[in-house]
């Protein structure tokens, strides 16, 4: 792999330029329009899982006609005080997970209960998306061969740049909330959402601090995303060969965009951390420096020795480190220092949430001590955005089922258009 020109190589004019080129190539070889289609936010209903916790059944609009149900949690301004905006976060799940996923729910009444808004959101083909409304599901997972002509990656370009835009309308969707910052919104991915969230950051410049738990592993040819089966993530990777040295310009994309952090199990094997370890990190770092040209924003890491795979935001390292980039409007510094904590594990068991046996292992996320104490297991039917008859009428935007037969429509145009030339 031919290394990149280094920034001190160019003048700020042609760094400029590059870092533009970069971003709009990602954005061209997912299929990501621009500009974003129109919102068009919904709010259903509210209803409070906790005390000082509202919750907004939400929906909004993202790529190609689809709708996206989403839970946004928020401070109740009727039990709680604090001055000034808001931050915003973007959870962002991981294979298999949607809005009914524990630490979505958990993060939603954590960073609310810290000061912020925070949208969670069903993935194409999970939860309300689904076309029986289930969760890990895998309604995607399915490899689908594009009509000749078309580079066999197409399809997973595609359904990846379907995720990337459900993000960045969360964020649209953060900052039309007037009460929000629109200068301290941070995405959180994990695992599958860890792959979406750092591209959705080298993209989105709106966006002020990325965190990637379980993943980050941008590597090189052949590596850990090339090789992996999913067509969400293997396809539109594959398709960013044209970047070059696609983990550093990412990362350097990311730093031009503001701070980001990295948390691994050191024994993640779901994402193959121990062939990316600290020292691997550390060489793929300086080769984003070299691009970026300065350390400033350049990512940072942690490993958790003999840890598995985990979505680490929730705990007193993860808030910390968001603290310090988008500031609680409840919490400060000294609360996180000083707030109990919750065994996620023990949690579990006692309000019985839905974690699988495979998750709940002590070296995933059930040996987890979540900050915060006194969190209920949200019910299902709670997390429901919309009424039946509402959902029936809409499922055509929403479920994985309708937007595969538009992409099948567009696929076949697509190749028609290459065949008359």
């Amino acid at each position: 792999m031919k290394p990149e020109v280094p920034a001190k190589d160019l003048t700020a004019k042609q760094q400029a330029a590059r870092l533009a080129k970069w971003r709009e190539t990602i954005r061209k070889q997912l299929y990501i329009p621009s500009p974003l289609p129109k919102l068009d936010a919904k709010t259903w209903s509210t209803f409070s899982p906790m005390p000082g916790v509202l919750a907004d059944r939400v929906t909004y609009n993202t790529a190609d006609g689809m709708v996206v149900p989403a839970i946004v949690y928020r401070p109740d301004p009727k039990t709680v005080k604090w001055k000034g905006k808001l931050p915003g976060i973007v959870v962002v799940n991981g294979h298999g997970g949607d809005k009914f996923t524990w630490y979505a729910f958990y993060s939603g009444m954590l960073f609310a209960k810290a000061g912020a808004v925070v949208v969670t959101y069903d993935p194409i083909g999970e939860g309300e998306r689904n076309i029986d409304k289930k969760s890990r599901a895998g309604a995607h997972d399915k490899w689908v061969d594009p009509p000749a002509g078309l580079p066999r990656t197409d399809w997973g370009q595609r359904l990846a740049g379907l995720m990337q835009v459900d993000v960045m309308q969360a964020v649209s969707y953060l900052i039309s909330r007037p009460e929000v910052d629109p200068s301290r919104i941070a995405t959180v991915g994990f695992s599958m959402g860890s792959f979406i969230t750092g591209i959705n950051g080298a993209i989105d410049t709106r966006i002020h601090a990325v965190l990637l738990s379980g993943g980050g592993d941008f590597d090189g040819p052949g590596g850990y995303f090339d090789s992996n089966p999913l067509p969400c993530q293997s396809p539109p990777y594959r398709s960013l060969e044209v970047l070059g040295d696609r983990g550093a310009v990412l990362y350097a994309l990311n730093a031009a965009r503001g701070p980001m952090y990295v948390m691994n199990g050191a024994a993640d094997r779901v994402m193959d951390i121990p062939h990316h370890d600290a020292a691997w990190f550390a060489a793929l770092r300086e080769r984003a420096i070299a691009i970026r040209g300065t350390e400033k924003n350049m990512f940072t890491t942690i490993f958790y020795p003999g840890i598995d795979h985990r979505p680490s935001w929730v705990d007193r390292d993860g808030v910390e480190w968001l603290n310090k980039q988008i500031h609680f409007a409840i919490w400060d510094e000294k609360t996180i220092v000083n707030e109990p904590t919750t065994h996620v594990s023990t949690w579990a068991r006692a309000t019985d949430a839905d974690i699988s046996r495979n998750y709940m292992r002590e070296d995933r996320g059930g040996g987890l001590d979540a900050l915060g104490t006194g969190f209920p297991a949200i019910r299902r039917e709670d997390l429901m955005v919309l009424p039946d008859a509402d959902w029936l009428a809409m499922k055509d935007k929403l479920t994985y089922a309708s937007w595969a037969a538009k992409m099948k429509a567009a696929e076949d145009e697509a190749a028609r258009a290459v065949a008359a030339k």
